[in-house]
């Protein structure tokens, strides 16, 4: 352990002149670190929401449009199986708000059901609940998810049960999470934190955030995208003037349709679209902001993965000269005429877009469709006043830290003890430099673990010096004591900070918010402790032997 090579005293220098590099930019002001060349490290650590302030929303998940969808689904579902099997029914539409849809069977020509026919229906549901379990639907069909009731004179219910509702709650929840995470980090904010809380509300903390309106637009936009055809029976448009005084045929919709409203007009337009949905935006691979080529307008450009590509494909190829409306949340941003087919996997949507709200679109789309509505119900805007006074507490905990720490050293284990110190100095340099370039959120029980981490940077040092000292006691040379001390304490070392390292891991894995922060800085500090303990104070320590040869070791 004595003998130190060439390469290992450049990687020693290599490392601690980066760490120095990449901690020097929080020195400086942020716009003094702005006008620095590309080349030159400038990135600052990024403080959390408790230090330098943000935006504290809390959502709640409204299931009721969800709900009904699921039972909509289910009820298709159903009216295909039925159709297979010839068996006849009345099936009424879900309504909104409602958790249940009736059926009424029919014989075919009139006449009394049979047991067998009512028997033979029950069958066909069970059938439709299982396929939807074996397909993993949003919500997986099973006998404890829904309540069919269907008496012997053919009139029936199908309901979801509570059950049901967790489990559709749970999966949505959970995809909600996930939409809102990536969409914050397209934005640049670092380290959100995004968690459940309760049954149906999601917590998003984002810090740094001076426009917390951004965010909420953000987050709450469903940003879910479907493609329909124009019902051209309506007229070969399929545009309305308004929503009343219009029969529609059996599954057709209206849809407002923004490129036909005027500015400043509060009339709006709507087409008339078939309710069947012909491709939906889960299918989108990529979406950017672009410019129409014909008008130079503002545009979203959008790829279709694989199986997206095939079907826009064929859509466009069957329907050539009838229009394709694209339905961005409920409203068409655009329903132009096809032309011709488009096999290549990609398009445009146009409409009355500027680059701000092309850009956020296409944002939406590349993070996904937010599967729930979510409305907030709670909004606190943390200022950093207090941040401030969190982040003065923790330099006044870390400066004394550093000098009790420094004091300890210096008086227990004397010129040892000393060289100990400067390598506590790089290590608090490494924290910063790594805190830095991984650009980890620091927060106040970040703060916390570098003030413990202040006090275990120095233990593996004291582990070496006393297994020294044990090694002079016995005898032996200033040489033989020191090689033998770093060999011996080595086991032990890597076994401490081993198990340390372990627990910091499972903090940052399973916690969420500060908790991870100070899992984060934990481990660091810990990987640079070791760093420095084993290879900073050997490199003083072996350096000062081989110029001061000593007879006796000050320790």
């Amino acid at each position: 352990m004595i003998n130190i090579t060439r390469g290992q005293i450049i990687t020693v220098a290599f490392v601690c002149l980066l760490g120095i590099l990449f901690a020097l930019p929080n020195l400086f002001s942020e716009s003094t670190t702005r006008s620095l060349p590309g080349w030159v490290p400038n990135k600052q650590m990024s403080l959390g929401l408790d230090l330098q302030g943000g935006a504290h929303l809390l959502f709640q998940a409204d299931m009721t449009k969800n709900v009904t969808e699921d039972l909509k689904d289910l009820r298709k579902g159903i009216r295909t199986e039925f159709r297979r099997l010839r068996i006849f029914a009345s099936i009424a539409r879900p309504r909104n708000g409602v958790k249940s849809f009736r059926l009424r069977l029919r014989k075919r020509g009139g006449g009394e059901l049979t047991s067998a026919d009512v028997e033979k229906a029950r069958e066909a549901i069970q059938q439709v609940l299982r396929d939807r379990n074996a397909a993993g639907s949003a919500l997986a069909g099973t006998s404890a998810l829904y309540e069919v009731t269907l008496d012997d004179k053919g009139a029936g219910r199908v309901l979801i049960t509570e059950a049901g509702e967790l489990r559709l709650l749970d999966r949505l929840i959970e995809q909600a999470i996930s939409v809102i995470r990536r969409r914050i980090d397209e934005t640049g904010v670092r380290e959100p934190t995004v968690q459940r809380q309760g049954r149906n509300r999601i917590l998003v903390q984002v810090p740094g955030v001076e426009d917390p309106e951004e965010i909420k637009t953000l987050i709450g936009k469903t940003a879910k995208m479907t493609f329909h055809m124009v019902n051209h029976d309506l007229g070969q448009q399929g545009d309305v003037a308004t929503r009343g005084g219009t029969a529609l045929p059996r599954g057709t919709i209206l849809i407002e349709h923004n490129d036909y409203r005027a500015e400043n007009s509060q009339v709006a337009q709507f087409v008339a679209v078939r309710e069947n949905v012909e491709l939906d935006g889960e299918k989108l691979a990529d979406a950017t902001q672009c410019f129409d080529q014909n008008s130079g307008l503002p545009a979203v450009c959008f790829r279709w993965n694989t199986e997206g590509a095939r079907t826009f494909c064929r859509i466009t190829r069957e329907n050539i000269g009838r229009r394709f409306a694209a339905v961005l949340d409920d409203k068409a941003v655009t329903a132009p005429t096809i032309q011709a087919a488009i096999c290549d996997g990609s398009g445009i949507i146009t409409g009355n877009f500027s680059i701000q709200s092309a850009s956020r679109i296409a944002l939406l789309l590349r993070a996904g469709a937010l599967p729930v509505d979510l409305k907030v119900v709670e909004e606190r805007t943390v200022g950093p006043g207090l941040g401030q006074d969190n982040i003065d507490a923790g330099k006044i905990a870390s400066i004394l830290g550093m000098v009790f720490v420094v004091i300890f050293m210096g008086i227990t284990y004397g010129r040892f003890g000393l060289m100990a110190n400067v390598a506590l100095l790089f290590n608090l340099v490494l924290i910063a430099g790594a805190l830095s370039l991984l650009q980890a959120t620091l927060t106040l029980p970040g703060i916390a673990g570098i003030v413990l981490t202040i006090g275990m940077a120095v233990d593996a040092n004291v582990l070496i010096f006393e297994r020294i000292r044990e090694e002079v006691r016995a005898g032996r040379t200033p040489l033989s004591a020191i090689d033998t001390g770093y060999r011996r304490a080595m086991t032990t070392i890597v076994d401490s900070n081993l198990t340390t390292f372990i627990a910091a891991m499972l903090l940052f894995l399973f916690g969420s918010g500060p908790v991870q922060g100070f899992g984060v800085t934990l481990a660091i500090g810990l990987a640079t402790s070791m760093f420095t303990a084993i290879m900073v104070t050997r490199l003083l320590v072996v350096t000062w032997w081989r110029i001061r040869r000593p007879a006796a070791l000050p320790i």
